[in-house]
């Protein structure tokens, strides 16, 4: 699949992914479902820059904010970083993003998300830089739009392991077309916020 229909395809099925949770989801939800919700995760990420068969290994963190859940969805703002710890042959990448998820209650554990981030990213080359035509880049630092699928599965009322995968446009880039598009894999753990203790 070209890199140009990936991100309408991530994005339909992310709206196919909606309606069928939400179909799923028409049940009441108890009293603790119906507040806001404030989390922080912390992960590890395999990524693929995009660049020639570039990988970095990395850490992601960030948070997310909660807002009262509506029709078994429950509308989210989030914001992550990510930084390289493996820089890798080619070149290494680090961003922050931020923007809109949709969190899917299916249950009281399972809960699937879409998520659409926009932010900056930083891609530093080797050693002896990059060349591309008759230029040498040492970085890079442009916007970036993401899209992504994903769960958090709760292990208790604090806790959750995260699983997701993440497709980022860079939009400048030393290679033909202007651009990369760069996928992220991104495995954690996820910690609740707990305000509210008379629901626990």
């Amino acid at each position: 699949m070209k890199h140009s229909k990936v991100v309408p395809t991530l994005a339909l099925l992310s709206a196919t992914l909606f309606w069928a949770c939400a179909a799923a989801a028409q049940q009441a939800l108890p009293t603790a479902e119906r507040k806001l919700q404030l989390s922080a995760f912390g992960a590890v990420s395999g990524v693929f820059t995009g660049l020639e068969g570039g990988k970095n290994f990395a850490i992601t963190a960030g948070g997310d904010f909660g807002l009262p859940p509506w029709h078994g969805i429950r509308p989210t703002i989030e914001i992550r970083g990510r930084y390289p710890t493996d820089h890798g042959l080619i070149d290494s990448q680090k961003d922050i993003l931020g923007g809109g998820r949709v969190d899917f209650l299916l249950n009281h554990r399972l809960r699937p998300y879409g998520d659409f981030l926009f932010g900056r990213g930083q891609m530093n080359y080797g050693l002896n830089g990059y060349i591309f035509g008759n230029n040498v880049y040492s970085l890079t630092t442009t916007y970036i739009d993401d899209g992504g699928i994903g769960f958090d599965y709760s292990l208790n009322s604090r806790l959750a392991i995260k699983v997701d995968a993440q497709l980022e446009r860079w939009g400048s880039a030393p290679t033909s077309t202007g651009r990369i598009y760069t996928s992220v894999g991104t495995a954690g753990l996820v910690y609740y916020f707990n305000f509210d203790r008379r629901h626990r």
